[in-house]
């Protein structure tokens, strides 16, 4: 740190203002000490940065989420990263996938490293050996937690289902099927009790534990081959929606079979017909997350907050076929 402030030309604590991310240092000083560590290859010690400041501080969050290579993760992932950035903290970041050994390693792994908090789309069943984290802010996106109360920042699951299946209903539906995830999941359960809310606890046929897009579609075409088929599908996540989609053009059903889904995924308004979802918002599920997870890391202390996220019907198509005579 003394070349780069020789470098620079500026006293040492000015170098360790611009190397904290302080805002209290001039843009003309502090591009000074940047070019001198870029040229100088300078690398802060993150230990001893540490024991130096007074907030003790490492600036770093952990992030875990479900799999930070699907389209939903990636775009939480990305806000979560935008919002740290702005404040010159770093993100640490993994996928926990299904597996709750996993969530609860690379949470005490993040732990360890002395993240300054965490933001975990949770998996496992129990989030209570959290409750030994003590000072270390938690965030929970997507799902609500079990054992441990924390801020929480979820899509409206209820309402984004009920309205899917209503849009279906005002097309003149009533054999509506939904294929869902494992019961346990909370998002799970919450999408069903919104399917069930709109057709006032009179359901079509339900299929749940659905896991994988091979699953999905040979449960599509179990049901489409009853004798009483569904008119229309109610598919509970992407994945599912996916193996919907195939078996429906399997059987050449996909302009005779409604489909609405919950959420979005790339290139659905591409196919023929478009596919009608029920969008969540994972950036801004992410912006909200980090704004929360950085006002608890800056002392804010009030009760567990459940923040809703509103979800948008989007309709393309799929979602607006009419079942026939």
């Amino acid at each position: 740190m003394n070349d780069v402030a020789r470098t620079a030309g500026v006293s040492l604590k000015t170098v360790s203002r611009v190397v904290n991310g302080e805002p209290t240092v001039t843009p003309d000083l502090a591009a000074r000490v940047r070019a001198a560590v870029e040229s100088l290859d300078y690398r802060p010690h993150l230990g001893a940065s540490m024991l130096r400041r007074n907030d003790r501080r490492t600036r770093t969050i952990g992030v875990l989420l479900e799999d930070v290579s699907n389209p939903f993760s990636g775009a939480l992932h990305r806000a979560i990263e935008d919002e740290a950035h702005a404040r010159g903290v770093h993100v640490l970041t993994g996928s926990v996938g299904d597996d709750d050994g996993r969530e609860r390693e690379l949470a005490r792994a993040f732990r360890q490293r002395q993240t300054d908090g965490l933001i975990l789309a949770p998996t496992g069943s129990d989030q209570g050996y959290l409750s030994h984290f003590t000072g270390t802010p938690v965030v929970f996106v997507d799902r609500a937690p079990a054992g441990f109360r924390a801020d929480t920042v979820v899509s409206t699951n209820v309402a984004g289902a009920a309205g899917a299946v209503r849009h279906l209903v005002g097309h003149g539906h009533r054999r509506i099927a939904y294929l869902g995830d494992r019961p346990h999941i909370p998002t799970a359960r919450e999408r069903f009790r919104g399917y069930l809310q709109a057709l006032g606890n009179r359901p079509g046929p339900v299929v749940h534990d659905i896991r994988g897009e091979a699953a999905a579609e040979r449960a599509t075409i179990t049901l489409l081959r009853r004798a009483d088929p569904p008119t229309a599908l109610f598919t509970s996540h992407s994945v599912i929606t996916i193996g919907a989609l195939r078996a429906l053009r399997r059987l050449g059903r996909h302009r005779s079979v409604a489909l609405v889904a919950f959420d979005d995924f790339p290139l659905a308004d591409l196919l023929e017909p478009a596919v009608t979802v029920v969008a969540q918002h994972p950036a801004r599920i992410g912006r909200v997350a980090a704004e929360a997870l950085f006002e608890r890391i800056d002392g804010y202390d009030g009760p567990p907050r459940e923040i809703r996220v509103a979800t948008t019907l989007i309709a393309r198509g799929s979602g607006e076929i009419s079942p026939g005579p």
